[in-house]
């Protein structure tokens, strides 16, 4: 599979909450980076590996999301895939929505996704996130 067709897969499968496939598809020692100011991992600090990641955004994420991602833009270049889109998400705790553009680098080796960095509007996400 080639590397956009996998990072089309992995949207699919986010879609669906099917974390099994998505982590199928990271390798072993991923690096997932989210932006910086995001609730879930202020620092921006990287969680490095499939059990850090599970722990501290899958088990967190899917149950507190429905979402959707719209890419505009997809880029090819090598070993790396650029995804330029929207968020359309609803956080299930407040029932705000977001409505964000969302910037995805994905970079692979051997087939497998090595790292993942998000660029997200995290004002809006912490607004969204926000409980009254």
């Amino acid at each position: 599979m080639r590397n956009v067709e996998l990072v089309k897969y992995i949207y699919e499968k986010f879609k669906h909450g099917d974390a099994q496939s998505i982590l199928a598809a990271f390798a072993p020692d991923v690096e997932f980076r989210l932006a910086e100011g995001h609730p879930y991992q202020p620092c921006g600090r990287p969680w490095v590996g499939k059990d850090a990641l599970t722990q501290h955004f899958f088990t967190k994420a899917g149950p507190e999301w429905d979402w959707s991602i719209a890419l505009d833009t997809v880029h090819e270049m090598g070993d790396t895939v650029v995804v330029e889109g929207r968020y359309k998400a609803v956080y299930k705790p407040t029932g705000k929505a977001l409505d964000a553009q969302v910037c995805h680098v994905w970079q692979f080796k051997n087939g497998t996704v090595k790292s993942f960095h998000q660029y997200v509007d995290t004002a809006q996400l912490q607004e969204v996130m926000a409980h009254s």
